[in-house]
């Protein structure tokens, strides 16, 4: 099937290139409609159209230059990019017609984040047992009552947490090789801001309690895409700890995993017409370690992995000083020096602003 062009390139090259004009694609508008030249996912969402490339490249591991003029994205005169329609469209097909439409081969199916497919299982290397049971002989394992039980009660308590209503926080964010100052302004139940300071400028990001924006000094503030909302959202939760129970209609315990040498339980959170989420929570302390979210593109699951270190107790209340947020294409780590808890802060702070960011 097309030999001449490897299968890798095919699956990467997505035909786009965007319109002139700094304005964020409006949440009705379709790829083609904002992108030139979108064929093989003409119809979809042009807020997807970015994440989506971003999970082909990741799970490829290449870049847009495999399949696209470097500055003129919308050309044709890569030959690899008629054999990626053609590769895009039959993945599609097999979801629709062997998977009732659900998304359950993608790129990195075959891939595996190399350039060409994997088609031989690898070898064991080692003489352990594939996935060890950590757990001692005869002991139960926990439910997943009992795993939030002991999160709540590692974190302080729930009497503890709700005497808190707002923190400030400061810090650093670690990202790319440079370091910046970065404040957080985070409120009860669920609004948080952060305004890195950069050199040029202040980046922000903000979920007001019911939708996140961006913004950088003497822009325009913009609307995050829906599902980077419903995220911020998820990391705007003030009382996290408690609330899961209500953030989710579906909490099941998974195989217990080992991070960074430490052994932790595992719940897997699911709610109606969404991406699941992960969570692993330290076997020891009961501390929430890792949370992997997911973001879906029409090719494919986006991850992001937040990993939680460097618990301090303030106010009563133990809380993260540390935490990574990667993704497929890049990652940043915040690190608080100072926290301050029970600071009046106006709703105003979180509000997206009319005009320029100043």
């Amino acid at each position: 099937m097309l030999k001449s062009i490897p299968i890798f390139l095919a699956i990467a090259a997505l035909t786009f290139a965007q319109h002139d004009g700094p304005a964020p694609p409006a949440p009705s508008q379709t790829a083609e409609q904002v992108y030139k030249n979108v064929i093989a996912l003409k119809g979809m969402p042009a807020d997807q159209l970015i994440p989506t490339m971003q999970f082909i490249s990741a799970a490829l591991g290449g870049d847009c230059e495999m399949c696209h003029v470097q500055g003129k994205l919308e050309l044709d005169d890569k030959p690899a990019k008629k054999t990626a329609r053609a590769m895009i469209t039959m993945m599609l097909e097999i979801n629709k017609n062997s998977f009732g439409g659900r998304t359950q081969v993608s790129c990195f199916t075959c891939h595996k984040g190399g350039e060409h497919p994997t088609s031989v299982p690898p070898v064991l290397e080692s003489d352990m047992a594939p996935h060890p049971e950590t757990r001692q002989a005869g002991s139960a394992a926990p439910t997943a009552e009992d795993i939030l039980a002991k999160y709540i009660a590692a974190a302080g308590g729930a009497e503890a947490m709700k005497k808190v209503t707002s923190r400030v926080m400061t810090g650093k964010i670690l990202a790319g090789g440079s370091t910046s100052p970065i404040q957080l302004f985070t409120k009860a139940p669920n609004k948080r801001i952060s305004i890195t300071h950069n050199a040029n400028g202040d980046s922000l990001t903000a979920f007001d309690g019911a939708a996140g924006w961006m913004g950088s000094t003497g822009r325009p503030a913009r609307e995050m895409a829906p599902a980077d909302s419903e995220s911020a959202g998820l990391d705007a939760e003030f009382y996290l700890p408690l609330r899961i129970h209500e953030i989710f209609t579906q909490i099941r315990r998974g195989r217990p995993e080992e991070i960074a040498g430490v052994t932790c339980e595992v719940l897997n959170a699911s709610r109606q017409g969404r991406p699941p989420v992960r969570l692993s929570f330290d076997q020891k302390s009961g501390l929430l370690v890792r949370m992997i979210r997911y973001t879906d593109t029409p090719v494919g699951r986006n991850p992001v992995q937040i990993d939680y270190t460097d618990y301090r107790e303030t106010d009563g209340v133990r809380i993260p000083f540390r935490w990574t947020l990667a993704r497929t294409n890049g990652r940043f780590t915040i690190q608080i020096d100072q926290v301050t808890s029970q600071v009046p802060i106006d709703d105003a702070k979180f509000a997206k602003p009319t005009g320029p960011v100043k």
